[in-house]
């Protein structure tokens, strides 16, 4: 008898969902000059969406597809790109070191 659910069985990949999405979205419309950046998929993990907002806070999650993720961002008005062509913008990487540095990171 399963007490807790159905588990997945190791090594497989889960999936984007809707509260993922419900996230990505909410990221979006309450931060200020959000970009999206979409990542390939690894052995790890299937495609994701970064979006990286004007003072380099950032989130990832997992999307369906790389069509989703850009048809997503282009729903809400912020460019994407894909970031194993252009990287990952300076901002972000300022904004962990500025989180280190104040210990919330």
């Amino acid at each position: 008898m399963k007490w807790f659910g159905r588990r997945q069985k190791a090594g497989t990949m889960r999936r984007s969902d809707n509260p993922d999405q419900a996230h990505l979205r909410e990221f979006a419309q309450t931060r200020q000059g959000v970009e999206g950046f979409v990542e390939p998929r690894t052995a790890v993990t299937e495609y994701t969406l970064l979006l990286v907002a004007i003072d380099g806070e950032w989130t990832r999650r997992r999307v369906p597809s790389v069509k989703w993720a850009h048809d997503f961002a282009n729903r809400l008005g912020i460019p994407s790109y894909d970031a194993a062509v252009v990287g990952y913008p300076p901002r972000m990487r300022e904004y962990n070191a500025r989180m280190k540095r104040n210990g919330q990171a």
